[in-house]
């Protein structure tokens, strides 16, 4: 038995998730794909409670596979999703309801103030690449910096939507690292008001002012009744936040 280098890099296997902006001209489409995902999460909530409570009888959990038998042939009353989008709403609603060990989950509203925001699963054959844009149910998407689909493979994956209205595509992707030997073992992270954060090694993440840098045109906004530039300013101040975090954790993790 040969003794192991450890000067020598580790190459791992993890996935990360693509997120890539869909252009406005889909919007419509993937609008009504929600609502009829919203139908389906709805029956399945419905179906699972009634099976979970029932009047009479044995109760009984119901799975993901047990919901993709009751909804067979479902896709035929359906104009936008299909048979895969279905049994995907299917298993990650039984998959949710599990593991937070309730009868039934939250409803998902498709109108009102409580909207809920757009989700479209599907598979990973159920989404090819064509050219510059990928195809989904018949349909072409184009996106937007789409030579970052070049040469992956990607899982089963989601058109997800933010508050302010966009859509994103959201694909898992399994990408080889090299796991490296820290300089470092370990190091205390003090959290505060004045500074977000101060490591035992002096290393500061200071309190940013993501927000009040845009406070008087998110106000100026709000008054005018401009509330997508509202959200679109609340959505930029939040990256800025989110990526400020991100770099700091990113030099902890390095060191």
């Amino acid at each position: 038995m040969q003794p192991q280098d450890l000067t020598r890099p580790h190459v791992l296997s993890v996935t990360r998730t693509l997120r890539l902006k869909v252009k406005t001209e889909c919007y419509a489409w993937l609008n009504t794909a929600a609502c009829e995902v919203n139908q389906v999460w709805n029956w399945g909530a419905q179906v699972s409670e009634k099976a979970a409570r029932p009047c009479t009888g044995e109760p009984k959990w119901l799975t993901g596979f047990d919901l993709n038998n009751l909804s067979s042939g479902a896709s035929e009353y359906f104009k936008s999703i299909g048979a895969d989008t279905i049994q995907r709403a299917n298993g990650e609603y039984a998959e949710k309801r599990r593991a937070a060990k309730r009868y039934r989950l939250r409803w998902r509203t498709s109108s009102g103030p409580r909207r809920s925001l757009g989700w479209i699963p599907f598979k990973a054959a159920s989404l090819k690449r064509k050219g510059r844009a990928v195809r989904f149910c018949g349909k072409a998407f184009r996106v937007f910096e789409p030579e970052r689909l070049e040469d992956v493979v990607w899982k089963r994956g989601c058109f997800a939507q933010d508050a302010v209205g966009d859509w994103w595509l959201c694909l898992p992707v399994e990408v080889q690292v090299e796991e490296t030997v820290a300089p470092l073992e370990k190091v205390g992270i003090d959290l505060g008001l004045k500074d977000v954060a101060v490591t035992s090694d002096e290393a500061r993440c200071e309190k940013g002012r993501f927000y009040r840098g845009i406070e008087q045109r998110i106000a100026q906004a709000q008054r005018r009744g401009h509330r997508r530039q509202a959200k679109r300013l609340h959505r930029r101040a939040a990256n800025r936040r989110k990526d400020a975090l991100h770099k700091f954790s990113r030099q902890i993790v390095n060191q």
